[in-house]
This record gives C-alpha cells, sequence and structure tokens, in this order.
C-alpha cells in the first residue's frame, strides 16, 4: 500500500511548472507581436490609414510645428540655411496667390509634392481593387476573371489581360476580340477614366502563332490588338488624349521567357502611367 502511495505521488506534475509553462506561452506570442509590428510596410499602412479616414469621413486638423512639414512633424529633408537673398525670394513667394496650387504661403511648394507621393499609391490600390471586383461580379465574365493580371510596378500600374487555356481573349490570328473581352474592356474603361494618368497599350502574342497570310506577322497583329483595344477603350467613353502610346511588341517580351508557346504569353497590357511629382519652383533649373 506505501509503494503504490509513493508511485501516485511520483507521477503527478509540479504546480510550477504549469506555471513556468503559461509564462513561456505569453513570452513567445510577445515576442512575435515584436517581429510582426517591426515588419509591416510603411506604404501600404499609410494607404490602409489614408482609406479608413476617407470612409469614416475624419477631418484632417493641420498642426503647425514649422515653417514646412510634413502630417505636423517638422522634417530635416526640408531644412536648409537661408541667407538674405533666399529669405527675401521665400518672402515674396508666401506673399503671391498661386492659382494652380490648393495651398497658399509657405505650403505651396511642399504640400503638392506631400500630396502626390501618398495619393497616387492609394488611388492605385482603389483601382486594382475596383477592377478585381468588377471582373469577378459581372456575370458575363466572371469565368475569364483569373485572366486579368494587375501589378504595380515602377512604370505604374500595369493592367494584363492575359490568355489562358481554353479562354483565350482573341481568336486565333483575328485582331479583333471575343464578345466577352470587349465586355471586359467596357467595365474597365470608366474606373481607368476617373483617373488622371496618362495610358500606354502594349499588345503581345505567344511564339508558334497562327497567322491570316504570309506577310501578315506577329508585329502586325500585336500592334493592331493594342489598336483595337484602344479604339474599345475609346467607344465606351476613354477620351483620345489620355493615350500616352499604342504599340505591338510581337514575339519580343514574353510574360514567361522559359516558355516562350505557352498561351499567357499572348495578353494585351494597359499601364496607366506614373507622373513625376511636380519640382518646386526654387529647386527648378
Amino acid at each position: 500500500m506505501a509503494r503504490s502511495k509513493k508511485a501516485a505521488a511520483g507521477g503527478e506534475v509540479p504546480e510550477w511548472l504549469v506555471t513556468f509553462a503559461d509564462l513561456m506561452s505569453i513570452l513567445v506570442c510577445f515576442f512575435v507581436l515584436i517581429i510582426s509590428f517591426s515588419i509591416q510596410d510603411e506604404l501600404k499602412l499609410q494607404v490602409v490609414a489614408g482609406s479608413l479616414k476617407d470612409a469614416f469621413g475624419v477631418i484632417k486638423v493641420e498642426q503647425r510645428a514649422g515653417i514646412i512639414e510634413r502630417d505636423g512633424n517638422p522634417q530635416r529633408d526640408y531644412v536648409k540655411t537661408l541667407t538674405l537673398d533666399d529669405e527675401v525670394t521665400q518672402t515674396e513667394f508666401q506673399n503671391e496667390k498661386h492659382d494652380d496650387r490648393s495651398k497658399q504661403g509657405p505650403e505651396a511648394n511642399t504640400h503638392d509634392i506631400e500630396r502626390s507621393e501618398v495619393e497616387k499609391p492609394r488611388q492605385f490600390a482603389l483601382a486594382t481593387t475596383t477592377l478585381r471586383q468588377a471582373w469577378q461580379e459581372l456575370p458575363e465574365i466572371t469565368f475569364v476573371a483569373d485572366n486579368l493580371l494587375i501589378e504595380e510596378t515602377e512604370e505604374g500600374l500595369h493592367i494584363q489581360i492575359v490568355d489562358q487555356e481554353g479562354r483565350a481573349m482573341f481568336p486565333e490570328g483575328s485582331k479583333y476580340p471575343y464578345e466577352v473581352t470587349r465586355k471586359a474592356i467596357e467595365v474597365m474603361t470608366p474606373i481607368l477614366k476617373s483617373l488622371p494618368n496618362q495610358i500606354k497599350v502594349t499588345g503581345h502574342v505567344a511564339s508558334g502563332g497562327v497567322y491570316q497570310t504570309q506577310t501578315y506577322g506577329k508585329w502586325d497583329l500585336s500592334t493592331d490588338r493594342a489598336n483595337i483595344v484602344r479604339r474599345v477603350m475609346e467607344e465606351f467613353g476613354m477620351p483620345s488624349e489620355r493615350f500616352h502610346a499604342v504599340v505591338g511588341k510581337g514575339e519580343s517580351k514574353p510574360l514567361f521567357p522559359n516558355d516562350p508557346y505557352l498561351s499567357a504569353n499572348q495578353r494585351i497590357s494597359i499601364l496607366l502611367m506614373k507622373e513625376e511629382p511636380p519640382v518646386p519652383i526654387e529647386l527648378r533649373p
């Protein structure tokens, strides 16, 4: 009897070990949170924060913290040593009314740049979400939603309408799109029209394509398809002056260089071009 009690007592877990295990679990969670916060993308956080402000109608309150500021905090990037001549020029600039600027005085030549740096990513993010939703929610084009690829690059917002296995956007060898492709472009056009960016349309074809005649090849087809897309966009309300260029790349820029015969290399690229922020007057050559 004594042995059995002693064996039972030896099998129990000490109470301090449970508390220690709980403490270790809490510490692990704490360090995971620290790592998560440390790798946040600041630009994406600005976009999300701005979207929340717009959604909830937050009123922007400007805090005066210096002659030149960003979000109420003075930035060293904008600080410079002023000579007497600089002070005179700066004073004259502050006192003048600038009709083409939304802010006057010392803020006139700085906050426009600040706005362009923050607003453009926000506009591109909103356009991306709206385009994807439009393609997914419209029954006529839902089945080709996977044919839409959107990516933000250094050039701007890249929108690509690509062929997939069994779901081509153009008939083989034809410059005229299928009706579903026209419908997809019709849905996209008002969204792209709402943005001020210039547009570049580029046509691409896959290797090994079939063409109607020997004199009509890859360069002709890729160029004609890009031009037809431009005409369709104009048909649905896009102003002609918004187009910066319409070009055909033939087979020279495959989406998958390792497999140039892949159907996804055959595509139409619509680029919303990034525009450089305005240069302050005193920094212009």
